[in-house]
């Protein structure tokens, strides 16, 4: 039974009850005085992404650790959980559970070997790496429902179930898009245990049904109710059914489409978004969200006309629209990327988001251009089915951090019209934004471009850094500089390092070149 007001008011009122909360805490100890549920929403605004003040968990040394996880395996274990939940305020308790089963299954696997420790550092990178994808997903999801509020959230979940459990009937993914939608929400305001608790409910529902819903869980099915979760979270897309219709008959040429979206706007969108999702798993949701609002605008449109079908009877032409722009995106960057390699990708896009956003700091700009690099590196490579989904669906987690910063200090009216606009266009949005016409740049500074010699002793990530900055900076002061202009004075600089690199007054030459 569901007693979710109840959870966490017990926990804050024990919690509240702490002598010295004050002293430790500050003014986390005035949420005490508000009434539920603000307390609880008091004390969750508290949180903040990683404490620098808690030290990563330390394992006992390779000598000791096998005969310690054998006597007190539930210290050890419990030791790790206390660690990595303190360090890791945003992950959900069932993954930071599921993360000291991963560790449980290494202790048990390299205890058995001669180098135990080599093995478990292998390991551990690996745990390391799992967490912080899931925590990175686990907090963009909680953006997006605490954003966009739930219609939104469901519609992007339902697509995703659609596209992984072809097979599986409408009503069931609805049933548990409803379902997942409210462990979100439990897990999103902090009520653990019963996120744990209706997580496992819903797991353990879904693996009674494999066979409505997917015959690439069956292994994660037989696993211990901890790690069966995130294992059917994590496991792969089922194959679809060979042969599904194509959608044309029934959402275009059927007579009654009109009377069918007018009479269940949203039922009749959803199964929309289900049938398209189901037939597509090579797109992102993303991109099948933005073609189920093309479809609904052609709707709006066309419903009120004499003739509906002819009016919505070039829908395909118009909604693949949608679909090549996202994958000529994907394309050329990839392409970009294979052609020029990560340096210059990577300097490409400074220049292109420098001009869009001005007004962000440029360590920043350039973490920014280094996340999307790295989504580069990681989705290109994919077959082509893969690579779509890959890219947009990790370029939404950079443009939802960009937006969460975006909240507390505002960067600029283009960027605040893309994050709040449409959680489906919002990639798109950003990829057309321009250049930013209202901003003013800082008067010029020659302190920025006073170089010395450690530009030739620096280790050459160094430089390289050094000459993003300075890319960074120059655009600063001069938005509207053209590519040819950014090239001659990149040359420049690298020809200006090497000449006056070799000479024996460096700064000197610095000074005059």
């Amino acid at each position: 039974p569901s007693t979710s007001p109840l959870q966490p008011s017990i926990f804050l009122d024990e919690i509240c009850q702490v002598e010295k909360l004050r002293d430790s805490y500050g003014a986390m100890a005035d949420c005490c005085a508000k009434e539920d549920p603000e307390r609880n929403e008091c004390f969750l605004s508290f949180k903040i992404p990683q404490p620098d003040f808690v030290q990563p968990y330390q394992r006992p040394g390779s000598d000791v650790i096998c005969k310690e996880y054998q006597d007190n395996r539930v210290a050890l274990l419990g030791h790790f959980i206390y660690t990595v939940a303190r360090r890791n305020p945003f992950l959900y308790a069932p993954t930071i559970l599921s993360l000291a089963a991963d560790y449980e299954h290494a202790l048990q696997t390299c205890c058995k070997e001669s180098d135990v420790n080599t093995c478990l550092d292998e390991k551990a990178a690996a745990i390391k790496e799992r967490a912080k994808k899931v925590s990175v997903k686990q907090q963009y999801s909680c953006g997006i429902l605490n954003k966009f509020g739930e219609r939104t959230f469901k519609a992007d979940k339902l697509s995703h179930l659609s596209q992984k459990y072809p097979k599986a009937p409408f009503s069931e993914i609805i049933k548990i898009v409803q379902d997942i939608k409210g462990v979100y929400k439990e897990c999103c305001e902090g009520d653990m245990v019963e996120c744990m608790d209706d997580r496992a409910e819903l797991m353990t529902y879904i693996c009674s049904k494999q066979d409505v819903f997917s015959s690439k869980i069956k292994e994660c099915c037989e696993k211990p109710v901890v790690e069966r979760s995130q294992c059917i979270i994590e496991s792969d897309f089922d194959d679809k059914p060979e042969d599904l219709p194509s959608l044309v008959e029934k959402y275009i040429e059927d007579k009654e489409v009109c009377k069918r979206f007018e009479a269940g706007h949203d039922e009749f969108l959803s199964e929309f978004v289900y049938e398209y999702s189901r037939r597509h798993p090579e797109f992102s949701t993303q991109l099948i969200l933005r073609v189920a609002k093309g479809y609904e605008a052609l709707l709006e449109k066309c419903c009120k006309t004499d003739n509906p079908a002819e009016c919505y009877g070039n829908a395909v032409e118009e909604l693949n629209k949608h679909i090549k722009e996202t994958q000529d995106v994907v394309k050329t960057n990839c392409e970009l990327l294979a052609a020029h390699g990560e340096q210059d990708f990577l300097k490409a896009l400074l220049i292109r988001y420098t001009k869009k956003m001005p007004q962000v700091s440029t360590d920043t700009l350039i973490e920014i251009g280094k996340k999307m690099t790295a989504v580069g590196n990681k989705c290109c490579p994919l077959p082509e089915d893969r690579r779509l989904p890959c890219s947009e669906g990790y370029l939404s987690i950079v443009i939802q951090d960009m937006c969460r910063r975006q909240e507390t200090t505002p960067i600029n009216d283009n960027v605040s019209h893309c994050c709040s606009d449409s959680y489906a266009y919002r990639r798109p949005c950003f990829t057309a934004m321009g250049v930013d016409t209202k901003y003013v740049p800082p008067p010029f500074d020659p302190e920025m471009f006073s170089f010395d010699e450690k530009l030739c002793t620096a280790p050459p990530a160094e430089r390289e850094l050094g000459q993003m900055k300075l890319l960074v900076n120059l655009i600063k002061r001069k938005p509207q500089m053209t590519e040819e202009q950014i090239k001659t004075i990149a040359e420049g600089f690298t020809a200006m390092v090497d000449k006056c690199c070799k000479q024996s007054d460096v700064e000197t030459c610095f000074g005059e070149e």
